[in-house]
């Protein structure tokens, strides 16, 4: 097969399921013997069906990575357990090319009875692979895998990130034709999720993979086309992983707001501004690089004189990335004859990649320096897409081409990518 061969190819594939058991034993029997007398026609929904997967088509390329993302009950479990042929579609076509690697569950495929070494064996001989072929490769496993000391104990006696680490290392090393990975490898070190994103930018020169994850980072470093999943459809699908990954955040709901005070004080109201500010799906967006003000008032007891603050931004996965604190510049507010503190906090670029954030405020007594009140998602908003990064800043930078003589066209402004912890 050459490199631009489609390995995978999804024809309008459509699964229903039933809510009731009772009922989901009774269809699945007479969609059995629909089978067994031909009958091929796709039945509408019957009493408590519902889709789980409706008329998905797409295709995958050797040498491409397909992100396959959406929330909770979007129907990409479904899709994968077609694709890995688990279950059947109830219409349209899968078609897949080659040996067919999958990590679509933990343990998935072992046999818990047995050792790590014997289910190497079986694993890799159910993909399609010799006896030799394994042998070859049964080395590099398990050094990939790092369990040469328990390689002989059986695998229900493996932790979770051992289950993983064995199970990617026979996928990986055994270098199939397609490679399908759910979720797997949110479970494990980061030492072994770097080498795991290694190991697939290696694979990709020869593998066609599709990557399921809530990890956008992991989709934004690995994928080179993404499909957004919704309610059993795509929703989204193309080549821009950035605006793919904007619209899974736009889905998101605010969290739930959580208030901790020592005193008898309170947000009265916030609200963000920008020079580009829109309202995107419900939410607050703005352009990466924009300056933005957001404005809070509290109601404060009058026994509270000064106060000082901290405004924490965090991401979609609850994760701190950027912080801004009055005392850094030595602002103190004062309160009012009528209890009220009313301050605007002022970013003049606000460098954060594409994705949903919220402030988080925290108020403290700058007299007696402590913490008088504590709230969570204040304000949220969505940085809207613009580049495609896996960091959660990404920094203005001059670059300078030194073989040029003309100064002025060497101060190109692009951008640095850091990973904010």
């Amino acid at each position: 097969m050459m490199k631009d061969d489609v390995l995978i190819k999804v024809e309008n594939v459509s699964k229903k399921f039933s809510k009731n058991l009772k009922k989901s034993l009774y269809y699945g029997l007479m969609d059995v013997f629909g089978g067994v007398i031909g009958s091929t026609k796709t039945r509408a929904l019957r009493g408590d069906e519902f889709w789980a997967v409706k008329e998905v088509s797409f295709e995958v390329k050797r040498g491409e990575c397909l992100g396959l993302i959406g929330h909770n009950g979007a129907g990409k479990s479904t899709l994968l357990k077609m694709l890995n042929g688990l279950i059947k579609p109830d219409a349209g076509k899968i078609t897949m090319h080659g040996k067919v690697g999958a990590l679509i569950e933990l343990g998935a495929g072992f046999n818990p009875i047995l050792s790590g070494r014997e289910n190497i064996y079986n694993n890799a001989a159910v993909i399609g692979f010799t006896k030799k072929e394994i042998d070859a490769k049964f080395d590099s496993i398990v050094e990939f895998a790092e369990i040469g000391e328990f390689l002989d104990m059986p695998v229900q006696n493996y932790s979770s990130g051992m289950k993983v680490r064995l199970g990617f290392a026979i996928a990986a090393q055994m270098q199939p034709d397609v490679l399908i990975i759910d979720e797997v490898l949110a479970v494990g070190d980061l030492g072994f999720k770097i080498k795991c994103m290694n190991t697939i930018q290696q694979l990709l020169k020869n593998t066609a993979v599709i990557f399921v994850s809530h990890a956008m980072t992991q989709v934004t470093t690995v994928c080179t086309k993404i499909i957004l999943m919704n309610k059993g459809q795509i929703e989204f699908e193309g080549n821009d992983i950035g605006a793919g990954v904007e619209k899974y955040f736009l889905k998101f709901e605010s969290n739930e707001q959580q208030i901790i005070s020592s005193k008898n004080i309170s947000l009265i109201k916030a609200k963000l501004f920008s020079e580009n500010t829109s309202d995107n799906e419900g939410s607050l967006s703005i352009d990466y690089g924009d300056s933005v003000e957001l404005k809070f008032d509290l109601q404060v007891d009058q026994s509270v004189k000064n106060l000082k603050f901290r405004l924490g931004i965090f991401n979609i996965e609850y994760r701190l990335v950027a912080e801004v604190d009055s005392e850094q510049i030595n602002f103190i507010a004062k309160n009012s004859n009528e209890g009220v503190v009313s301050v605007t906090m002022k970013i003049d670029h606000l460098y954060l990649r594409s994705g949903k954030y919220s402030f988080h405020l925290h108020v403290s007594d700058a007299d007696k320096n402590e913490r008088i009140l504590r709230q969570s998602d204040i304000v949220s908003f969505v940085v809207r897409h613009s580049l495609t990064a896996g960091a959660d800043m990404i920094l203005p930078s001059a670059w300078i081409d030194n073989l040029k003589n003309n100064s002025s066209e060497n101060n190109t402004m692009t951008n640095t990518q850091i990973n904010g912890k």
